[in-house]
């Protein structure tokens, strides 16, 4: 298995897995926005490859303040190998490296079952108001 960054070509296996895993690919999800997340956070946005075939994401960001986890997904037959808590780490990790004191994420609500998951990492619940507007 082998952890490296994303790239371009990743773009296709990538959404195919976020969907898999029940995350929910949006509007700004697209080939050339996500290759501008990867030339903004290099080392941050994560793929894991095993036998050619992409099996876990996360998508690391850093806005100068805040560190942010994102699409952290693996796949359904490679859960319970830790292979998402590896990648979490390492991106915390780099995070820290640049001067990161906080990370954020955020969990969609039919996917709140994973909240145990990121408790049993150290992150905790901050009952805030989200609110979006596309542009």
């Amino acid at each position: 298995m082998d952890i490296r960054d994303y790239t371009p070509a990743d773009f296709a296996a990538a959404t195919a897995l976020w969907t898999l895993c029940g995350l929910h690919p949006s509007a700004s999800d697209t080939p050339e926005r996500l290759a501008v997340v990867a030339r903004h956070n290099p080392g941050l946005f994560l793929v894991a490859e095993a036998e050619g075939m992409l099996i876990a994401t996360v998508m690391g960001c850093w806005d100068g303040r805040r560190g942010w986890i994102n699409r952290l997904a693996v796949h359904p037959d490679r859960r319970g190998e830790a292979l998402g808590r590896r990648m979490v780490a390492l991106v915390e990790d780099r995070l820290r490296a640049r001067g990161c004191d906080k990370v954020n994420l955020l969990v969609e609500p039919d996917n709140a079952a994973v909240g145990a998951y990121y408790a049993a990492a150290g992150y905790t619940c901050d009952p805030l108001i989200f609110m979006e507007k596309w542009l």
